[in-house]
């Protein structure tokens, strides 16, 4: 076999998948990793449902978000549903960060969101990308979103797989993130590009 695959022979972990994805690595379709991604899903799809379907105050709202994620949430985390996401277990958040209606998480990369940072409505971060042969299109190849301090994204933003948006930038409204954006930044555009730095 070769080394790269993502077959396994060993049972699947959280902490295994986590590593395995973080890693870099092509999951192959149909692959053990694949068919523990899409039992993930199903969780996810719960945990997401009951987040959705009826009021939670905001002191509820870190609490269940927690649940979907895996690991502690501050309690200075605010979010205004829906929400939706087909893994959830590889987020990570800061404190006070806030995340506004209708936004989409494809976190199997991981996506890392730091402190103070606001997600405009119906952002869109997508961390897998499918793999460009077609007879192999089914794989997919995960790569992180990282999302530095003090980061505003506008309304309907689209970020791309391995992109870094640095601290305090600025990405407006309608944008595609397809390259990593300089601190201090404001971007917009299809694909964003720099208008200014905050400050000039």
């Amino acid at each position: 076999m070769n080394q790269n695959s993502s077959s396994t022979n060993t049972k699947m972990t959280l902490e295994k998948f986590l590593d395995y994805l973080n890693s870099g690595k092509k999951v192959d379709a149909g692959s053990d990793i694949h068919t523990y991604m899409t039992e993930l899903s199903q969780e996810a799809m719960r945990i997401t449902t009951e987040l959705n379907s009826k009021y939670h105050s905001a002191e509820e709202i870190p609490t269940l978000f927690s649940k979907l994620i895996g690991k502690p949430v501050d309690d200075s985390f605010g979010m205004f549903p829906p929400f939706f996401t087909d893994c959830g277990k590889n987020i990570s958040i800061g404190k006070h960060v806030f995340i506004n209606q209708g936004c989409h998480f494809q976190d199997q990369g991981g996506i890392t969101i730091g402190d103070n940072c606001l997600i405009g409505h119906c952002a869109m971060l997508a961390t897998l990308n499918h793999d460009f042969n077609p007879s192999d299109r089914g794989s997919m190849i995960p790569a992180p979103i990282v999302i530095k301090s003090r980061v505003w994204l506008g309304a309907n933003v689209t970020v791309t797989p391995g992109v870094t948006i640095g601290e305090n930038a600025i990405v407006g409204a309608g944008s595609v993130v397809t390259k990593d954006v300089p601190d201090n930044a404001i971007v917009a555009g299809v694909p964003a590009k720099i208008i200014r730095f905050i400050g000039e």
